[in-house]
């Protein structure tokens, strides 16, 4: 694979990681400040994501030659990693942000993004919209492009799990183009009149990350704003699934680090335990030391994964369309493989923690069990055992991964 210096100008390659990462370290923990009682009375965060606006995180990955830092992905995993421990839910917030600045640095490649580049610097954020409401058909996308009266382009529709959209300035909305009979992203101004977003989610984790109903009504957009579906990035599976383990991971190094404060402050012991302190029990030091190689396990295969992903990203790049493909394989590979290994690892440290100390643990007012509820809900977005199904697939037929799947109802659910 060969990319030109003028090539390389355009792209994110790497950072100073430490010289980003210090931009952000002193807002990462005021937010974790303030994160139980938005956890407890389900604050959803505009402060918190304003400030990381005002800081430019959504421009981090954008190429230094636009404005932006330019970091390589593990660099922006790995800081995901840190604002997850703060937050997990913020993680989750920016997740379709994210993903489509990716989408907009692949096709760099073909046409000039610019205009979206400056949109990120000045700290403009992108939710997301893609699953349809209601007993939708699987494959069906009844949220339509089509003319008005005037022959403008509209959209209409209705998506949930609409994550990030409240917060944000503009929506990655999928949707049929009917007037060219194609699949689309539109790009659409979540201030436009029509677009309405409901606070509506109602999971027992990740209860702010915002990912409730976007309604869409009439609303206008430029021809510029319809973004073929099939244009979008190969990796956009893969990427999505590591924003997902990086929120694990970060759950996982904020657990840890709770309860060993827990433990440090702990004054009752029990009668046929192993110490005078809590803090000195043998028991419970394996039980947090158990925990703590697991978050540095989960840390290391969510970079290792976003090592693929950059490979993939950097492919596309090349002239080697073969090789593309393989290095798109290897990114979807990898990323299933570290799905499966970091939620289980992160369930069990954030169940087997309460080992270490008694029933005050479950105490509404410490929150301690938030770590789990938001580490089963991430865990439940992409079923492990289909994750598991493919990746044997793999393994023992050579059956590529599937770039893009749906949800939706079934066929057969009116008749069985």
């Amino acid at each position: 694979m060969t990319i030109t210096q003028i090539e390389l100008e355009e792209l994110s390659v790497g950072a100073d990681y430490e010289k980003v990462a210090s931009r952000f370290r002193p807002v990462f923990e005021k937010i974790a400040q303030g994160a139980i009682q938005r956890e407890k009375e389900r604050i959803l965060p505009f402060e918190p994501i304003q400030w990381l606006k005002e800081l430019k995180l959504g421009a981090v990955r954008v190429p230094v030659k636009y404005g932006g830092d330019g970091v390589s992905l593990p660099q922006l995993f790995q800081l995901l990693a840190e604002l997850a421990q703060a937050d997990s839910n913020i993680v989750q917030a920016l997740r379709g942000h994210f993903a489509f600045v990716e989408d907009r640095l692949v096709a760099h490649k073909e046409h000039s993004q610019e205009v979206w580049f400056q949109r990120f610097v000045q700290g403009d954020l992108v939710g997301n919209a893609w699953t349809e409401v209601g007993n939708v058909q699987i494959g069906d996308v009844v949220t339509r492009v089509t003319k008005d009266a005037s022959g403008n382009l509209v959209v209409n529709g209705e998506k949930y799990y609409s994550t990030g959209s409240i917060f944000a300035d503009w929506i990655d909305l999928f949707a049929y183009d009917e007037v060219n009979d194609r699949h689309v992203i539109a790009a659409i101004y979540r201030h436009e009149t029509g677009v309405s977003v409901i606070d509506d989610w109602d999971g027992f984790g990740q209860k702010t990350t915002g990912s409730g109903t976007l309604k869409v009504h009439q609303v206008h957009l430029p021809a510029s704003h319809l973004i073929p579906f099939d244009q979008r990035f190969k990796y956009q599976t893969a990427f999505y699934q590591v924003v997902h383990l990086a929120t694990l991971t970060g759950i996982a190094h904020a657990a840890v680090e709770t309860f060993s404060q827990e433990i440090r402050e702990r004054k009752r012991i029990f009668s046929h335990g192993n110490g005078d302190l809590v803090r000195h029990d043998p028991q419970v030091l394996q039980v947090v030391g158990k925990a703590s190689a697991q978050a540095y396990a989960s840390l290391a295969i969510t970079i290792k994964t976003a090592e693929a992903l950059q490979k993939a990203y950097e492919s596309h790049f090349s002239e080697l369309e073969v090789k593309e493909h393989q290095f798109n394989v290897d990114a979807e590979l990898e990323s299933a493989q570290g799905q499966v290994v970091i939620s289980n690892l992160v369930l069990d440290l954030t169940s087997q923690l309460f080992n270490a100390l008694g029933a005050s643990a479950s105490s509404q007012v410490k929150q301690l069990d938030r770590f789990w509820r938001n580490a089963r809900t991430v865990s439940s977005h992409n079923p492990l055992i289909y994750k598991e199904k493919v990746i044997g697939d793999w393994e023992v037929n050579r059956t590529d991964l599937p770039f893009v799947w749906q949800i939706g109802a079934s066929p057969r659910a009116k008749s069985a």
